[in-house]
């Protein structure tokens, strides 16, 4: 009969290795032959093995966890890409504990230390509070997403082809003059890029645009207030123009659209609205929303990637340094659907 707890020395017994081998298959398997693995993999799907997760950090230290810090979870994109990172344990082998900062310095760098405490092996950031020079300072593998990034690995959707691609889509639409809306970003941080490929778009093209640097607030009813002023400025400012608006998101898009909604009982042709990132709120609203999509699932696998690879790197007898953050770029996809005139017409 199996025993209810398999230990390294029926490990031993039944393939003929010593302890201290069995040890090494769990600890170093590189150490091994893959004959040896073999036969050690064999032994444990044998003796019906349960691994005592417990006991192994307890010998190596390797706790096999990932902390991720949010600013919050109201925002469709962030839960879109905490569910992408979560979902490449099979791929990855690591767990995630999960902090949300509320974008508040001295609360993120809280939680940063009680993540520190859980002795996680690397930090994935998607805050932007804390800037990179004081991340990297933490001396654990990080990699920021969608963050200032010039001290850290990051990954990074080519923000500036976004806004390209939004500006182009919403002239094609026909509208006489698109706006962009967005806070008030340093060059530094990514997301300023949509807001530089859309300028410089609608100006070596001569179109007639706008673009709103301002703060739409840090939950619904924030935005909600914010972006229905914005909305009323719009009517008042241009009553006979078809208007194209770039939103910095898909869940202000939503919220833009269900105003319009609201009032109008329908999307009316003067109005055009894209959003950015792709999320499921740009599939399920009331209409699908035009979006520019970030590959969320693509940033996710990237992002663990990197964090793996200085991962391996710390636990070698002679670790390399990394002298130059590694930045992965990853190109975005227009998706056109019902809140742009051609997606209507398709």
């Amino acid at each position: 009969m199996k025993k209810s707890k398999v230990t390294f020395a029926d490990i031993a017994e039944y393939t003929g290795f010593s302890k201290t081998t069995i040890s090494r298959y769990f600890n170093n398997p590189d150490s091994l032959t893959l004959e040896n693995q073999s036969k050690i993999a064999e032994a444990l799907e044998a003796l019906d093995y349960k691994e005592n997760k417990l006991a192994k950090v307890l010998a190596n230290g390797k706790t096999e966890i990932v902390g991720v810090v949010i600013p919050n979870l109201y925002m469709h994109y962030y839960s879109d890409i905490l569910n992408q990172l979560i979902s490449t344990y099979e791929k990855y082998g690591y767990k995630f504990i999960v902090f949300t900062g509320n974008e508040n310095p001295d609360a993120e760098r809280k939680c940063i230390a009680e993540l520190l405490a859980y002795n996680i092996e690397g930090l994935i950031m998607l805050s932007h509070t804390i800037p990179s020079e004081e991340l990297k300072s933490y001396n654990i593998p990080v990699v920021t997403i969608e963050r200032e990034d010039k001290f850290v690995c990051s990954v990074n959707t080519d923000n500036y082809m976004g806004g390209v691609q939004a500006a182009s889509l919403l002239v094609k639409s026909g509208c006489d003059i698109i706006v962009h809306v967005n806070g008030d970003l340093s060059e530094e941080v990514p997301a300023f890029g949509r807001i530089k490929g859309f300028r410089e778009f609608c100006e070596s093209s001569g179109i007639e645009h706008r673009v709103i640097l301002t703060d739409l607030g840090k939950n619904f009813e924030e935005n909600h207030d914010r972006i229905l002023r914005l909305y009323n400025e719009l009517e008042e400012t241009y009553p006979d123009k078809n208007v194209g608006v770039f939103m910095p998101n898909d869940t202000h898009a939503n919220i833009l659209l269900n105003i319009i909604f609201r009032q109008y009982g329908r999307l009316p042709e003067k109005y055009c609205i894209i959003g950015f990132d792709n999320s499921p709120i740009s599939r399920e609203a009331i209409i699908p929303i035009s979006t520019i999509g970030q590959q969320v699932s693509v940033m996710a696998d990237s992002a663990m990637e990197l964090l793996v690879m200085q991962i391996n790197e710390r636990r070698k007898r002679k670790p390399t340094q990394i002298h130059e953050p590694v930045h992965k770029v990853i190109t975005p996809i227009l998706i056109n659907r019902e809140t742009t005139h051609l997606g209507r017409i398709r």
